[in-house]
């Protein structure tokens, strides 16, 4: 199963603190914590997952590489089960809570307190994040390319400006539900479990006036096509993120941003293999006995002169350097192509052809009784 990108993990925006990524973490391993859950495996990847996030957002280097390169920018320091930073940070996330009990106040809202506070406390929520997958053919994957797509994604109202109050004015009052506090509260036995209330969606307020085009949402669906550049090199799973591209938040949030993953169309000669190529080369029964120069076609459509050394045997892999895939942003540097060469017997000879082949195979004094080779011989 794919992952989820880190910042939807801890339900965090790409700009926040480090003290809401530790307040968020703190949360979900409170309320995923396997001491609370046993035997429930949901939760257990659940706290898995936002421990994984934490090691990586709460790090500044490799936040860094996660927000410029994505998952590839961590693939090392990730889902290794080797959560440093989680370890380091523990007394400090889960310091002062009075030990276990304090640990079940926290998870169930006791005495009117909850895990992080309520969205009210926390600001307008962000808007969130779309993802978009395109397919592009195996030599634009290769040297980059330019793309253009239509996905659909919620924007501002034009009516309210966004507000979700009519004509753009929003009269906010108390939420009558929760009072302001953006949690109802229920019982559970002998706990008391917060949840968001259900009428302002964990904000507290409620629109008095609202906008009868986004029925108060300050949000509309609408279709937006973009140009993005694909850069060379990029692989099947490769994903690009635009910021600010995803969905709008309402209330003035941050606007979540736009996952656009890459599919590359398979090639009808060439596979790969990071910055590599690879393809197989027939040649004939003669180029390969006597050796031969031949012209071999490459990935963007030109051709390269290869020399095919004398005796060589079926299935000898040749290097060519420097005409595989861009390592990198630029062209300036690439992988090499590898030629898998097939030699190939001829199905069918002519009277002279066939004459000849006889007085080959007499001059050469070939066996009819061969003796077998050893499996690992070439």
């Amino acid at each position: 199963m794919a992952k989820r990108d880190y910042y939807e993990v801890l339900g965090v925006a790409k700009g926040a603190t480090d003290d809401e990524i530790k307040k968020a973490y703190r949360k979900l391993a409170i309320a995923n914590h396997p001491d609370k859950n046993p035997g429930d495996k949901a939760a257990e990847e659940r706290f898995k997952e936002a421990s994984e996030a934490y090691e990586i957002l709460s790090d500044p280097k490799k936040r860094q590489a996660y927000d410029q390169f994505g998952f590839a920018g961590v693939d090392g320091n990730a889902g290794a089960g080797n959560y440093s930073n989680v370890y380091r940070d523990f007394g400090d996330i889960f310091g002062g809570m009075g030990g276990f009990g304090d640990i079940f106040d926290s998870f169930f809202g006791g005495g009117g307190r909850s895990a992080g506070g309520s969205r009210a406390s926390r600001g307008p929520e962000p808007g969130q994040s779309l993802r978009h997958d395109v397919s592009i053919p195996f030599k634009e994957a290769v040297f980059g390319t330019s793309i253009e797509f239509t996905y659909a994604r919620h924007v501002a109202c034009d009516a309210c400006h966004g507000t979700g109050g009519k004509g753009g004015h929003a009269n906010q009052k108390v939420c009558p539900t929760c009072h302001g506090m953006g949690q109802v509260h229920r019982s559970s036995g002998f706990f008391t479990v917060a949840t968001p209330c259900p009428d302002c969606q964990g904000t507290g307020h409620i629109i008095d006036n609202p906008c009868p085009e986004c029925s108060g949402t300050g949000l509309k669906r609408k279709q937006q096509t973009l140009k993005v550049t694909i850069p060379p090199g990029v692989d099947t799973g490769s994903r690009i993120r635009l910021n600010g591209m995803g969905d709008a938040a309402p209330r003035g949030g941050v606007p979540g941003d736009l996952y656009v993953y890459v599919n590359v169309r398979d090639h009808k000669f060439f596979s790969r293999e990071g910055s590599d190529l690879a393809c197989q080369i027939p040649v004939s029964f003669t180029q390969a006995a006597l050796g031969a120069e031949i012209a071999v076609p490459t990935v963007d459509d030109g051709v390269v002169k290869v020399t095919i050394p004398a005796g060589i045997q079926n299935g000898k892999i040749l290097r060519v350097r420097g005409y595989g895939v861009p390592k990198g942003r630029s062209t300036d540097s690439r992988g090499d192509m590898y030629l898998k060469i097939v030699v190939e017997t001829p199905k069918k000879l002519s009277m002279k052809a066939k004459a000849l082949m006889k007085q080959l195979s007499e001059a050469m004094g070939e066996e009819t009784a061969p003796t077998p080779m050893p499996l690992d011989k070439d």
